[in-house]
């Protein structure tokens, strides 16, 4: 009886500490919308449609834009470009993701940099329009982009 008591109050104990954990975790912070879609204008480079996916926890974000209007001038080592993404922010400002992180790509492959990483408050309302993107390549080859037109659908607004 005595090892039933004592298995059921660890039971108990463990059940107990599983809550308390639940309480306490940190909660994943949602932005909205998580993918938005902008048409750039990268000068000699081209221009077309990107994608941006943003994703958000606490204060720190990223966002990874993705386009197959810009293709690699020449092949590319994973995580060699030097990426700036500059966001408005609705009430003036501007918020900043940076980073070198991208996949290897061959000559002709379509452009993808990111994540960019940035610091987001909450409720920043963050658009590409207005901004731009700056991608340096091998330190002398840069791409700058900029949006020719609001995001669709809409920024990105962080919680």
């Amino acid at each position: 009886m005595r090892g039933k008591r004592f298995g059921t109050g660890l039971s108990l104990a463990a059940g107990a500490l599983a809550v308390c954990g639940l309480a306490f975790a940190p909660t994943a912070a949602a932005v909205a919308p998580g993918t938005a879609t902008v048409n750039a204008d990268c000068g000699s480079y081209g221009g077309g449609d990107a994608t941006l996916t943003a994703t958000q926890s606490g204060t720190s974000a990223t966002i990874t834009l993705t386009t197959s209007s810009v293709t690699a001038p020449l092949s590319i080592s994973q995580d060699s470009l030097v990426s700036e993404l500059t966001m408005v922010k609705e009430g003036g400002g501007t918020v900043v993701f940076k980073g070198t992180k991208n996949p290897a790509m061959s000559t002709g492959d379509a452009l993808e940099v990111g994540p960019l990483s940035g610091t987001v408050a909450s409720g920043d309302s963050l658009e590409a329009f207005g901004g731009t993107l700056k991608v340096t390549a091998f330190g002398f080859i840069t791409i700058t982009c900029t949006a020719t037109g609001p995001q669709a659908p809409g920024p990105f607004v962080f919680d």
